[in-house]
């Protein structure tokens, strides 16, 4: 997948993203927004090759995992995991994160768009949730500006809502300002006889 400025494709073990991954999954910022511990250069590669294998989008609890590529460099993640397959609830839920030296200007905006396009448009998702921790103000003020909907909060998270009719009002608009190109023919679109959900990744 791309946008004007950003490529979204499965992570990789080589080794500038493993020494990106590294430094971006030890910012006290991340861990503390995902609850994620400590990690040495041993256990974040380990948790970047686990992150290597979710790469398709065929059924239920399936989740698909994508590295923010900019200019070449790894910055960050955009994921998507499928929460329900029956049509007329058919959901995902999004997630994002990004290396905070690139905060500001634009790209987890960029990037969960695309994300977006890709569950409205090619998962054919009724609704979309957004997950966020208490004490991450960044990431609730992302959701809101993707669109999504306060919904429910309980002592630790806010949980946000987006339903397709929303995409249906602004996702062309969307699309057409980030350049996006989700990247998937025909054959690869959702109802194929490969897969429940059809086979959304290469």
């Amino acid at each position: 997948m791309s946008t004007r400025r950003l490529i979204l494709r499965p992570h990789r073990l080589r080794h500038a993203d493993a020494e990106a991954w590294h430094h971006i999954v030890n910012q006290p910022d991340v861990r503390t927004a995902l609850n994620w511990p400590a990690r040495d250069r041993a256990a974040s590669r380990r948790h970047l090759e686990h992150r290597t294998r979710h790469t398709r989008l065929w059924q239920a609890d399936d989740f698909l995992a994508l590295a923010i590529e900019l200019d070449g460099e790894l910055i960050g993640d955009v994921s998507l995991h499928v929460r329900s397959i029956e049509g007329s609830n058919r959901s995902a839920e999004i997630g994002w994160l990004l290396d905070r030296r690139n905060m500001g200007c634009g790209y987890a905006t960029e990037a969960a768009s695309a994300m977006l396009a890709l569950a409205f448009d090619v998962l054919q998702a009724q609704w979309v949730t957004a997950i966020v921790r208490r004490g991450n103000p960044r990431s609730a003020a992302l959701a809101k500006r993707l669109g999504f909907t306060p919904v429910a909060a309980d002592g630790q998270h806010d949980a946000f809502l987006m339903g397709n009719l929303v995409w249906r009002e602004r996702g062309a608009e969307v699309r057409t300002s980030y350049g996006i190109d989700v990247g998937v023919s025909d054959e690869h679109a959702v109802g194929s006889a490969a897969a429940p959900l059809g086979r959304l990744t290469r």
